[in-house]
């Protein structure tokens, strides 16, 4: 793909930045601990979305509620052209196991993706765009999206979608923390950088029987057992390698006692994927491939398949943007290359109307060895946060960077 794009960030982006970042800093990490703290799990975010709202609205800003009231957006600025920024809100039903004076104080939930680094980045950014606005600076409109559910099947960004408030985006960014990079460094990649994440569970049905004549009914647990080995087999010789289609089980029931073959049984996993062309065609050729894999054995086979959310796509100019705004507001080296992942994000919603990116934004100290870093969705992940200033200046930069390309 070749891009007309100009990547010339210093003629476009206010040399003082940094220092209008750096005015905030603290009061945003007071801020991301009180998240911390106090995390709420999708759909319940309601502390988190009044405070963000608050804070909008004592910067002279006209934040708007999501319907339902978890969420909101706010516009920053003014002109034809809207560039998107878009944070999440939300927690995860996991202990936090940290001993940090801002540990989780509510039993069960923890910010153990760093959506509250998300967050207050973003927050971040708003104050400065909006400050850069009143004094005549910004040449066009941001759209703060602080997004509900972003780890929920039921996905908030489809309610932001369906609240009209990505219609008339020219462009969309987001980040998210990756504990693999150092802090002050920014992962980039085009083209599909997260993998979609459905859920299929298979049923069986038979009429049961006993273990000494299997020839006398349906051999269900066979037959299960032939779904569980051979539709991962049969989806790598039908769709494009490339497109990283694999099916992985993580549950497996049928029966109670030894000498019986049960009427039923079922397997549940996730399908992930890599491609958007092979996603979409996914739910019809796994029930193709389930009912030939069943038939020898008389059986029914019952297939549910739940869609989460497609793969995270990046668009390629996108990602010039935004390596020309990290360049800028970083340095020449924050820029590096990241991994693709099969992990479900649901800022793919967003790319399926609206060019954009999502990057990846380091969070580690550097000195932390690579093998001792935590991982995402950990109850003792934590975030170097340092990170909030990086993430702030960057979607600062991505923002003046995008609408000076128009």
């Amino acid at each position: 793909m070749t891009s007309t794009f100009d990547p010339l960030p210093g003629e476009v982006l206010p040399p003082d930045i940094a220092a209008r970042v750096k005015a905030h800093h603290d009061e945003l990490v007071a801020l991301r601990r009180d998240l911390h703290a106090h995390p709420e799990l999708s759909w319940a975010e309601t502390r988190t979305t009044r405070l963000v709202h608050e804070r909008l609205l004592a910067a002279g800003l006209r934040p708007r509620l999501l319907p339902g009231g978890t969420g909101l957006v706010c516009d920053v600025g003014t002109g034809p052209r809207v560039i998107g920024l878009r944070a999440d809100l939300d927690a995860l039903p996991i202990v936090d196991e940290k001993a940090v004076p801002y540990a989780s104080t509510v039993p069960g939930a923890c910010h153990a993706c760093g959506h509250d680094v998300h967050t207050t980045a973003l927050l971040g950014a708003g104050l400065v765009l909006a400050a850069l606005a009143d004094e005549g600076l910004l040449p066009g409109a941001a759209r703060l999206i602080f997004q509900p559910a972003e780890e929920s099947a039921r996905s908030g960004a489809l309610a932001v979608i369906a609240a009209g408030e990505a219609a008339n985006l020219e462009r969309i960014f987001a980040l998210h923390c990756d504990p693999r990079t150092d802090v002050g460094r920014v992962g980039l990649r085009s083209g599909a950088i997260t993998g979609s994440a459905d859920q299929l569970l298979v049923r069986l049905h038979g009429p049961g029987g006993h273990t000494a004549r299997p020839q006398l009914t349906a051999d269900l647990v066979y037959a299960l057992g032939k779904v569980v080995t051979e539709l991962p087999a049969a989806l790598s010789r039908r769709v494009d390698p490339r497109a990283a289609l694999s099916v992985v089980w993580g549950r497996i029931g049928a029966g109670r006692v030894a000498n019986a073959i049960p009427a039923e049984g079922e397997v549940e996993g996730t399908v992930r994927c890599l491609d958007a062309a092979a996603w979409h065609d996914a739910p019809a050729l796994v029930e193709s491939l389930v009912a030939d894999i069943v038939s020898p054995y008389g059986v029914r086979a019952e297939v549910v398949y739940t869609r989460n959310v497609p793969p995270v796509e990046n668009e390629a100019t996108s990602i010039e943007m935004l390596a020309a705004a990290v360049r800028a507001t970083e340095g020449p080296d924050a820029v590096v290359g990241t991994e693709q992942s099969l992990g479900g994000e649901d800022f793919a919603w967003y790319l399926e109307g609206v060019p954009g990116a999502l990057a990846r934004l380091g969070v580690s100290r550097p000195e932390v060895p690579l093998h001792e870093r935590l991982d995402l969705h950990q109850g003792r992940f934590d975030a170097d946060e340092r990170a909030i200033s990086v993430g702030a200046r960057v979607l600062v930069g991505a923002t003046f960077v995008a609408l000076a390309s128009f």
